[in-house]
């Protein structure tokens, strides 16, 4: 199985991939490249986002308790 690259370099990319797709496009709309495009965006977006959840709920208030104590 290959290495993953980093999740915010694939979205950076992605990115740039979507704007480069966007400029001078008539019909942005109506292109299936532009749209599958957008989709993996949002996806990598929701993956990050989703993680980063996970990790807030997953630390809890360990943090606030030594400060109460």
């Amino acid at each position: 199985m290959a290495k993953k690259t980093a999740a915010e370099s694939e979205e950076s990319t992605l990115k740039s991939k979507v704007a480069a797709k966007l400029t001078g496009h008539k019909n942005p709309e109506g292109d299936a490249a532009i749209r599958s495009l957008r989709k993996r965006l949002k996806r990598t977006q929701r993956k990050r986002r989703a993680l980063a959840q996970r990790m807030k709920r997953a630390a809890g208030n360990k943090a606030a308790a030594p400060a109460a104590s």
